[in-house]
């Protein structure tokens, strides 16, 4: 099966399950990643279970009506998220989320990584 974004589910790597959520190469087509970060909200909630998440970013403008929709998505995805890994995103912008994260009170388990191996990795370890 293949979640909206195109990424197979469930998707196994190292002995464990993870999603990823395609956000990336939206460079500055807002409507289209809010579209999808609609479609995949569905999607996760009908999968009835807590999942290890990474968030493809890459080539995808990050303005402050992508982050408040971001924290919008994990917002709504609260309860279905064990872990949460971004990849992709600046220093600045890393900064800017984890602001936006805290503020908002959520607590998951994070990470940000530029190589999305290495995300998957921090995901399946533990």
């Amino acid at each position: 099966m293949k979640s909206p974004g195109g990424s197979i589910f469930p998707y196994y790597y190292k002995g464990g399950e993870i999603h990823c959520l395609k956000y990336g190469n939206k460079y500055k087509d807002e409507e289209k990643l809010f579209e999808l970060m609609r479609q995949e909200e569905e999607f996760i909630m009908n999968t009835n279970k807590k999942l290890k998440i990474w968030v493809d970013m890459y080539k995808t403008t990050i303005t402050g009506n992508v982050l408040q929709e971001l924290i919008n998505n994990l917002n709504n995805l609260d309860g279905h998220i064990e872990r949460l890994s971004f990849v992709g995103l600046s220093g600045m912008n890393q900064w800017r989320l984890k602001r936006k994260i805290k503020k908002a009170g959520m607590n998951y388990k994070i990470s940000f990584y530029s190589d999305p191996e290495d995300a998957k990795t921090w995901l399946v370890s533990e």
